[in-house]
């Protein structure tokens, strides 16, 4: 810092523009004014030392807005005038002045401040003069002191003034600095300088030499300086140089320093929060555009198109409604205004995307329905199902004659591979329509029906809608496959979403979360498949209409392979019946002894196990093609020295006057591989089935055989029964329900109830189960087991045990029971009806409500079946065992204690009745003395 010097009482003045120079300061001031030239010129540079000039603020009249009238008087001069002084003065009493410049070209208004600083230059630089004779200096000032401006006048083309300075001596500073207020101000204003050069060092690094600056000068020229070097406003510039007064400018100092210290901290807090909001989307920012610049280098951008623009010519050809096309028109607005590095960009631009995917409109063409094509495809694509096939052409001869009707819903119910899925692809080609599928097995979520809500993480449109979306049309056929295997927890029930989309009162407007507009479903031709039909809540059930598919009989199943399976897998294994042929004889073997299902998959499997064994010989039989008469072996002493060194040859021979068929496969064998039993052995390993099962597993008493449903079809049901030493009581295993524990211990009353009657017990005898208790084992005990229908199997297999006579081995039963002897109908008829055609059973005791249910059974089985039909337990009894000791006993227990002279007998108590084709109810009447010696006699 210079030392002070003597400030003469009149100095040439700089008007110094919207702004203010303060002592200790320096500034660098670009002089180009005709005013400013002159007085550099004349002052400065023509001296050899640099003298002192006056730098006084002002502001411009255009600077100054809203500007009233001057204030004090006006002092013209005209530029180019000589150097003299004039002798037009202007005192200067008031707070300022305004000046008026009128030139050739420019006309100047000033509004003068009456206190500036007296500067002192230290440095100048003249620049190039220009043709026009224009020249720029350039000159380094340095603030001295402040000074009172008192009176103003003109000297040539600039200002001179007659001013006195305000410098304090140096005994008023050595008082000031005894005040313990200044003392107090001093160090406040030398901590809060000292923290506001640590932060500025951390962004700068360049706090060094202002510390020592801070350590060295004094005060009150330190606050002029701290002061300089922020950017306040003109304002706050010119309160501080009006602080004469060191108290008052050093609290000036203190107030701005602060401020500008806080603005600091204000700044880096929200510098931070917005760095680590944008700092991900920057990078990716950052990376999308090198990317972008990469791939243009290359040649590879293909992005000739903006996404936005694409996405809304895709929204115009959609065809939406009229309120649909309102909401996507806003997002579409809201997706424009987004940056592509926003978070919601991309949730909103795959959003608009399936808008416009979306087939509002578009639907498959409507051909005109051929009911005898749709049949003929139905017969060509599956055997038999005559029942379920005509009800499938009535479908469809509503929809022609009525092509908007809101038919019903199918849902097809039968165990797996019975083709439920087939018949509905069926439906979609003989509609001419699209065939989507999806699955519902295993589903718990509501979501997945209903799609989830934009607002989640991953969302996602339901499997409704996004189904519609693939297939690209409005009017599919869809099939809801699997609907009895779905679920529910704390995420919703999905089956109870099922309910608005299978209702056509609602599902015209159905709402999926994501999509959130509705979507018109009643378009769309639905259909369900499922195993079973108890897992589907009833109110869902109550919109479909069911379709039972049972199993196939193995006459079914033994045209199925030859007509379609065979052809099928040999395609699948590159094969044909040049290469494997298999008899019908094997077919029914593989029938009989490796599978024992309701459908044809695990019959497909074995066949193409064959296939695969066949695969393996054709391909590695190695191939002799013979030479023809007219191909004659060339000799070339060039083609033999590149065969002996190992050359490849690359030759086309064509024979001459060969007309023969090309050569259609690679391969060819002598002749075709026939599967015969010992093939089927090797190949499918020893027979997993056996038609005496049944007879050695009934050899002993105590074990009778049931028949079961499952969702895979019917199934035969062992009863074990066995008896040991206890305390009376009843075991039972075999993972058994509730329903089938409760049957057991029916059937244990009832017997112990007859067991005088049954001649199991002796007269005096009152408990059957004293000193021994009695153990009942369903066998498969890995498998689930529960329902009524083994109710006589119980009671016989108990039967069997206490009267050790053993049961019929090629007899099976069904049917629930009650505490009364009663024999109530059951379900799944006709399936357990095929599972003994399939284990060999050659007689079925049904229950005698179920005899409607034969209906369904086809006259092939039927025919190979004895079917007894049992109102009572003591009719299931008299046709249970091998001799005859339970014969008639119904008819005694029914009518014995009665005193009629007449009983009516079934005709099947006395005689078995062979059904074959069709049923009759016969009876015959037996008078009580004659039914009475036919008891004595048996």
């Amino acid at each position: 810092m210079a030392e002070s010097v003597e400030l003469p009482s009149r100095l040439a003045i700089l008007p110094f523009r919207n702004k203010v120079l303060l002592p200790g300061a320096i500034i660098r001031i670009r002089c180009t004014s005709p005013s400013s030239v002159q007085l550099v010129e004349q002052e400065l540079w023509q001296r050899e030392e640099k003298g002192l000039i006056g730098i006084l603020p002002v502001r411009d009249a255009a600077a100054a807005t809203a500007e009233t009238a001057s204030v004090g008087p006006t002092l013209s001069h005209s530029a180019g005038s000589d150097t003299s002084e004039k002798s037009s003065k202007t005192p200067a009493s008031t707070s300022s002045d305004n000046v008026k410049l009128d030139g050739k070209h420019q006309q100047e208004v000033f509004h003068w401040h009456n206190r500036g600083v007296a500067a002192r230059a230290l440095h100048l630089s003249r620049g190039v003069e220009k043709p026009s004779g224009r020249v720029t200096y350039i000159v380094v000032l340095e603030g001295l002191c402040r000074f009172n401006l008192h009176e103003l006048s003109t000297r040539g083309a600039y200002y001179t003034a007659r001013i006195s300075p305000l410098e304090m001596t140096k005994a008023e500073l050595e008082q000031v600095d005894q005040d313990p207020d200044f003392v107090a101000l001093s160090r406040h204003f030398k901590a809060t300088a000292m923290e506001l050069i640590s932060v500025l060092e951390q962004k700068q690094k360049t706090g060094g030499r202002t510390k020592v600056l801070l350590e060295t000068v004094p005060v009150h020229k330190l606050a002029d300086i701290f002061v300089a070097s922020f950017e306040i406003s003109f304002e706050e510039q010119l309160s501080m140089l009006d602080s004469v007064d060191l108290k008052a400018r050093l609290s000036k100092a203190n107030e701005l320093v602060d401020q500008h210290l806080q603005s600091i901290r204000v700044a880096e807090k929200i510098t931070q929060k917005v760095e680590g909001q944008l700092s991900k989307s920057q990078k990716e920012f950052l990376l999308r555009q090198q990317m972008r610049a990469i791939k243009e280098e290359l040649g590879d951008n293909d992005d000739d198109e903006d996404d936005v623009a694409a996405i809304e010519r895709k929204m115009q050809s959609a065809g939406m409604p009229s309120n649909i096309w309102k909401h996507a028109q806003r997002e579409l607005r809201r997706l424009k205004k987004m940056q592509p590095q926003q978070p919601g960009y991309n949730s909103s631009h795959v959003y608009l995307e399936l808008l416009a995917d979306l087939p509002w409109q578009t639907g498959s063409e409507q051909l005109e329905l051929d009911l005898k094509a749709a049949k003929e495809r139905l017969d060509n694509d599956h055997y038999g199902l005559v029942k379920i096939k005509q009800r499938i052409i009535e479908y469809l001869a509503v929809r022609k004659l009525k092509p908007d009707a809101r038919g019903p819903v199918l849902c097809f119910v039968g165990p797996p591979g019975v083709g439920k899925t087939s018949l509905a692809s069926s439906i979609a080609a003989a509609l001419g329509r699209k065939f989507a599928r999806i699955s519902l097995g295993g589903i718990k979520d509501e979501a997945d029906i209903r799609g989830h809500r934009r607002t989640y993480i991953g969302s996602m449109p339901g499997r409704l809608i996004d189904g519609i979306k693939r297939v690209g049309v409005c009017n599919p056929v869809m099939l809801l496959d699997e609907i009895d295997k779905t679920g529910s927890d704390v995420r919703g029930d999905p089956a109870s979403a099922l309910l608005e989309v299978l209702d056509p009162e609602q599902n015209k407007t159905f709402n999926d979360h994501y999509l959130n507009v509705p979507f018109d479903l009643s378009k769309v031709i639905f259909v369900a498949t499922a195993n079973k039909m108890q897992p589907i809540p009833p109110p869902l059930l109550d919109r479909m209409e069911v379709i039972e598919l049972p199993g196939y009989t193995p006459e079914e199943k033994l045209r199925i392979a030859m007509q379609y399976l065979i052809p099928r897998v040999l395609d699948q294994h590159g094969l044909s019946s040049e290469f494997l042929q298999i008899p019908e004889a094997m077919v029914e073997l593989v029938i009989q002894r490796y599978t024992r299902e309701a459908g044809v998959r695990n019959l497909e499997r074995n066949l193409a196990a064959l296939a695969r064994a066949a695969a393996v010989r054709v391909a590695e039989q190695e191939q002799t093609v013979p030479l023809s008469k007219d191909m004659h072996r060339l000799a070339s002493p060039l083609l033999e020295n590149r065969l002996s060194e190992g050359a490849e040859v690359e030759m086309e021979v064509i024979p001459m006057n060969e007309n023969n068929h090309e050569i259609s496969n690679t391969f060819s064998i002598a002749s075709p591989l026939v599967v015969d039993e010992p093939m089927l052995e090797k190949v499918l390993g020893p027979p997993r089935f056996d038609d005496r099962e049944a007879a050695e597993r009934v050899a002993a008493p105590g074990i009778s055989v049931g028949l079961v449903w499952t969702a895979f079809g019917g199934e035969v049901q062992f009863v074990e029964v066995t008896s040991m030493a206890g305390k009376g009581e009843l075991h039972l295993t075999g993972q058994l329900g509730d329903v089938i524990k409760e049957s057991a211990q029916i059937a244990l009353t009832w017997v112990r109830a007859r067991a005088t009657d049954l001649k199991l017990a002796a007269a005096d005898e009152t408990n059957l189960l004293e000193d021994r208790d009695v153990h009942i084992h369903f066998p498969a005990g890995a498998v689930p087991k529960d329902g009524p229908s083994a109710g006589v199997t119980l009671v016989t297999a108990l039967v069997s045990l206490f009267s050790q006579k053993r049961v019929r081995a090629d007899t099976a039963m069904t049917g629930e029971m009650t505490l009364r002897g009663l024999v109530l109908p059951v379900g799944g008829i006709k399936d357990k009806i095929l599972a003994a055609h399939r284990y060999g059973i050659k007689r079925v005791i049904l229950p005698e409500k179920n005899l409607k249910d034969l209906v369904e059974v086809p006259a092939a089985v039927l025919g190979s079946l004895e079917i007894l039909l049992a109102k009572r337990m003591e009719d299931v009894l008299e046709q249970a065992f091998e001799d005859n000791r339970f014969r008639l006993f119904s008819a005694a227990a029914a009518f014995g204690n009665r005193r009629s002279k007449e009983v009516l007998l079934p005709l099947h108590s006395a005689y078995n009745l062979r059904i074959v084709g069709s049923l009759t109810w016969k009876s015959i009447r037996l008078s009580t003395r004659e039914l009475s010696d036919i008891l004595s006699a048996n």
